[in-house]
């Protein structure tokens, strides 16, 4: 695909600088490309300077972190002004939140046995990049098989940092009509991360995406990497329903993972792209 909308660096949770990211998108012939880190747009700057070089459309790009119905809900923004104050509040609690997160997953590790996690999980993000960013739980996992605690980061998370474990520390995000107000403030388009990755039934999915659409959501993510065909559908189905544009994007993390950057399922040709409704400027390469 020659769009991607979804992809992340060291500046949160991935495993390459915003410029190596930008670098590999282009050669995998992504041609528009959103950088979308969690809670930071820490990597923007560094990503726009290595498109512009490129030739390429970077699109401001952030994922959220809100809460609706008890769960963590991620909402995507795209093409905001980064020095909305709004959002540079919003952004600022968000760091401060995940590093008070970081330091209880910490915490609660060297009580089970596992002393030093902070510090360790720090240095991996490190090596990887610089970064002003709290260490994210790939990088607790990370350190937990380096010191020996497990054998590799399928199991940090199975027993330790998974979903409903000692490590998962739920974080005091803010609301979703709250975040998604926050984006809309700062004059972002908006879409609806990976609607099919929450834990929901069917009726409560769609209750979130009314309440979603009701605080002024745009777009729903139809299709995030190599998820099931069946998802696409299902998910499409609600667009149409709906009628809300769509986004897609590989939710590229680093080589060998899940999904490749500039890859995923195909868009159905009937709903409408988010990315066209983007001001797309002209860039030259240098």
């Amino acid at each position: 695909m020659n769009v991607d909308l979804h992809c992340h660096s060291t500046a949160s949770d991935g495993a390459l600088a915003p410029a190596a990211v930008v670098a590999r998108a282009y050669e995998k012939g992504v041609r528009i490309l959103s950088l979308t880190d969690h809670d930071t747009v820490e990597g923007l700057a560094e990503a726009r300077e290595a498109a512009r070089a490129l030739g390429m459309q970077l699109v401001n790009g952030v994922e959220l972190s809100c809460t609706w119905g008890g769960a963590t809900i991620h909402v995507l923004g795209y093409g905001f002004d980064t020095e909305a104050p709004a959002l540079v509040a919003a952004i600022g609690k968000l760091h401060e939140g995940r590093w008070l997160r970081a330091e209880e997953i910490s915490r609660k590790l060297a009580l089970k046995g596992m002393p030093g996690a902070l510090e360790g999980a720090r240095a991996i993000q490190q090596e990887l990049g610089d970064s002003g960013n709290a260490p994210a739980r790939p990088h607790f996992a990370d350190y937990l098989v380096r010191a020996g605690f497990v054998k590799d980061r399928a199991e940090a998370f199975r027993k330790w940092l998974g979903a409903g474990k000692l490590g998962d520390v739920k974080q005091h995000w803010p609301t979703l009509e709250e975040t998604v107000g926050t984006l809309r403030e700062a004059g972002a388009w908006v879409s609806l991360a990976h609607p099919w990755h929450y834990d929901f039934t069917r009726s409560k999915r769609r209750r979130l995406i009314a309440d979603y659409i009701q605080a002024g959501g745009h777009a729903i993510e139809v299709v995030n990497g190599h998820q099931p065909a069946e998802q696409v559908g299902s998910l499409s189905i609600l667009a149409r329903e709906f009628g809300l544009l769509v986004s897609a994007g590989s939710d590229f993390h680093g080589p060998g993972g899940w999904s490749e950057i500039g890859e995923y399922r195909p868009v159905p040709e009937d709903l409408p792209p988010l990315w066209c409704r983007f001001k797309h400027e002209p860039i030259i390469a240098a």
